[in-house]
């Protein structure tokens, strides 16, 4: 008879036959950026994540690399008297976001940072394009984020990361980044980026929503699988070297979608919201974080995940003797 319980007997047996393998290797780190120096600022609606100056964000980057948490993905947060309806301060060499790049790669050039591409964080309008009488202009808005892109590639990011959801935007950078000389660095293009409910922390953190409007004229709906496919096939046509999803949790039909689709990493993005119900579950004594953070970044590996970006990286690696397996 067989008796598929005689290979979970023990822990040194169930880890021996353990499909997923979850590693710190793995795990990208979100961090948020502001203008400053010595600015530490806890994010209220996702606890434990910080808004970092340029100096305090050099620290904390130290402090995961000691723990072997060696990737990370910067998002600025922008005060409004930067910010116009062309976003032009994105792509200003002076902006304290492409400083702290430099800074951090100055210190620990064997980190891996990605940045951002998307005006939401640099514009008035508070949307991923330009706004013209309503309206979220594709084209026009590729321009810009072309220039955002180069000079982040100039600051010294390793991969470019477009989360504007305009058409056509990867090939736009890809060409632009090979014609000035910047061929080795990569983009990891949001794929499948839905129009989500649970970016609200994140929004909280960057003071990015939308000033009028919503997203979903760039962004997809929810309920929609195969669309993916589409957006995944032009990303790949035009050089992409990562697809992302995001959210990843509520998405993992659209991550192991794409992870049979193509050859490429699939990266999957554990966004603030799906964070920030696991911490506060906790706090409330509903769950215990030390089981479901693992299980739950487990279950994002499992359909197919070759990056998870989470606002547990940190957390994780502290932990990663114990929880990492």
């Amino acid at each position: 008879m067989r008796r598929p319980r005689r290979n979970r007997r023990t822990d040194g047996i169930r880890s021996m036959v353990r499909e997923t393998r979850l590693s710190v290797d793995q795990l990208v780190y979100p961090l948020f950026l502001v203008d400053g120096e010595g600015v530490k600022d806890e994010v209220t609606s996702l606890p434990g994540n910080f808004r970092l100056s340029t100096d305090t964000a050099v620290e904390i980057v130290g402090e995961c690399m000691e723990n072997h948490l060696s990737k990370f993905i910067l998002f600025p947060s922008v005060t409004d008297s930067h910010k116009d309806k062309r976003a032009s301060y994105s792509f200003d060499p002076d902006n304290f976001y492409l400083q702290t790049a430099k800074a951090i790669k100055k210190a620990y050039p064997d980190s891996v940072i990605i940045s951002d591409v998307a005006m939401d964080p640099y514009s008035s309008d508070g949307h991923d394009g330009l706004v013209k009488d309503g309206e979220i202009l594709n084209d026009e808005s590729i321009e810009i984020l072309v220039k955002m892109a180069l000079e982040q590639a100039k600051a010294g990011f390793d991969i470019i990361g477009p989360s504007d959801m305009m058409d056509g935007r990867v090939g736009a950078i890809r060409s632009a980044l090979d014609h000035i000389g910047y061929g080795n660095t990569g983009i990891m293009s949001y794929t499948a980026k839905y129009a989500s409910a649970f970016y609200g922390p994140f929004r909280d953190a960057l003071d990015s929503a939308p000033k009028a409007g919503d997203k979903k004229t760039y962004q997809m709906d929810p309920a929609n699988r195969r669309e993916a496919l589409i957006e995944a096939e032009l990303d790949i046509n035009e050089g992409a070297d990562f697809l992302m999803v995001k959210p990843a949790v509520h998405y993992l039909d659209v991550i192991q979608s794409l992870k049979e689709y193509t050859d490429l990493p699939i990266a999957a993005y554990h966004v603030s919201g799906e964070c920030a119900m696991l911490t506060a579950a906790a706090r409330h004594g509903w769950l215990d974080l030390e089981s479901a953070v693992p299980e739950t970044l487990t279950a994002i590996k499992r359909a197919g995940a070759d990056v998870i970006i989470t606002y547990f990286a940190k957390w994780m690696a502290e932990r990663r003797d114990s929880l990492i397996v």
